[in-house]
C-alpha cells in the first residue's frame, strides 16, 4: 500500500476526576488523516480542509506531522510521509482536537509500514504531537482515541476501563472557544492537601464503579473537585448546562477537557437523549448557540477507513 486513511474519534479528556489521565472517546465525529509514503525522508503537510483549515502546515509545528516525524525518527525510516487532514472537530471544543489529526495520521501511517506496530506502541509518537498543540504529554485524549472507550493514561500505559454496555454520554459544545494552554494557566496557584485527597477518592469511586457496573458508586464520585471550580468561570452558562443534566438524573457532569464543551453521564441512552435538549437550552439562556452529541461511554477506537 502506498496510501491509507483513517479516522479518529473526538474525546473527552479529564472526564472530571482524572485530570490528564483518564479519557473517553466520543461516537460520530472526529478527524480523518490520509497519508501517502513517499520518497522523500520527511514530512509534510499536502491539505488542511474542514471546520478548521487555519493551522500550521509546517510538519513540526502540526500535530499530525510532528507525530509522524517521531515515528519516522524511531523507526529510521528512509521514506517519508505526506498527510491530508480533514477536521471534523473545532480546535479549543474540549473534545480532543488536535489529538484527533495526530491519532488518524498515525493509525493510516502505520498502516504503510512494512512491519505495522500494535497500537499501544504509537502512544508515544501520539503524545508528542499532542504537545505541539497543549505545551505537554499527557495521554487522556490520545489514549481513548487509539484504544476506544474509557482509558486510564499513566505512567506511559494505557489502560481500557471497563464499562457497562448500557451507559451512554451527552457531550453539548457550544459556539465558543477556549484554547487549551488558557485553560492551563487559570490552574497554577496551589491546591490544599484536603481537596488532592477528595479528588483521589472520587477518582477511585468512579473507577470502582465502572468496574463493578454499579451506578452508585460512580454518582457518588463523579465529581471535579480540583479543575472545575477555576475553569467554570470561563465557559458562560456553565453551572445551568451541568444543573440541567443532574436535573435529568445524570450520574454526574462537568466540563469536557479544556472546555467549553460539557459532558453528562447517564444510565442509558434514553436518560442521555431526553437531557441533551435541556443542555443546550441551557446554553441558549446564556446567549449561546450550541450541538450536542449522544456517544456510548464504550465509545470507537481510531480506525483505517480506505
Amino acid at each position: 500500500m502506498s496510501s491509507a486513511s483513517a479516522f479518529a474519534p473526538a474525546s473527552i479528556g479529564n472526564v472530571a476526576v482524572g485530570f490528564d489521565i483518564l479519557g473517553q472517546s466520543i461516537e460520530g465525529i472526529g478527524d480523518r488523516a490520509t497519508v501517502r509514503r513517499i520518497d522523500e525522508p520527511l514530512v509534510r503537510i499536502d491539505a488542511i480542509r474542514g471546520c478548521v483549515r487555519d493551522l500550521p502546515t509546517e510538519a513540526s509545528l502540526n500535530t499530525a506531522g510532528r507525530a509522524l516525524m517521531a515515528l519516522r525518527e524511531a523507526l529510521q525510516l528512509r521514506s517519508g510521509f505526506s498527510i491530508e487532514l480533514d477536521k471534523g472537530i473545532a480546535l479549543g471544543s474540549g473534545m480532543g482536537g488536535s489529538a484527533a489529526s495526530c491519532v488518524a495520521a498515525l493509525i493510516a501511517a502505520n498502516t504503510l509500514l512494512d512491519r505495522p506496530l500494535a497500537v499501544e506502541a504509537l502512544y508515544p509518537f501520539a503524545l508528542e504531537g499532542e504537545a505541539v498543540s497543549s505545551g505537554s504529554r499527557h495521554g487522556d485524549n490520545v489514549g481513548p482515541m487509539l484504544l476506544g472507550g474509557l482509558v486510564l493514561a499513566a505512567r506511559g500505559r494505557l489502560l481500557r476501563i471497563q464499562v457497562p454496555g448500557a451507559w451512554h454520554c451527552v457531550v453539548v459544545h457550544p459556539d465558543a472557544v477556549l484554547e487549551t494552554r488558557r485553560a492551563r494557566e487559570v490552574l497554577q496557584a496551589p491546591y490544599p492537601l484536603a481537596e488532592f485527597v477528595e479528588q483521589s477518592a472520587c477518582l477511585a469511586l468512579v473507577l470502582s464503579g465502572c468496574h463493578r457496573g454499579e451506578a452508585g458508586l460512580v454518582r457518588a464520585g463523579l465529581a471535579d473537585v480540583l479543575v472545575e471550580p477555576r475553569r467554570a468561570p470561563l465557559i458562560k452558562g456553565f453551572h445551568a448546562v451541568k444543573q440541567a443534566a443532574l436535573d435529568h438524573d445524570a450520574m454526574g457532569a462537568s466540563i469536557s477537557g479544556a472546555g467549553p464543551s460539557v459532558f453528562a453521564w447517564f444510565e442509558d441512552r434514553l436518560g442521555a437523549e431526553a437531557a441533551a435538549p435541556a443542555m443546550r437550552a441551557a446554553f441558549e439562556r446564556a446567549g449561546l448557540a450550541s450541538q450536542s452529541h449522544i456517544t456510548p461511554v464504550n465509545g470507537p477506537a481510531a480506525s483505517v477507513i480506505a
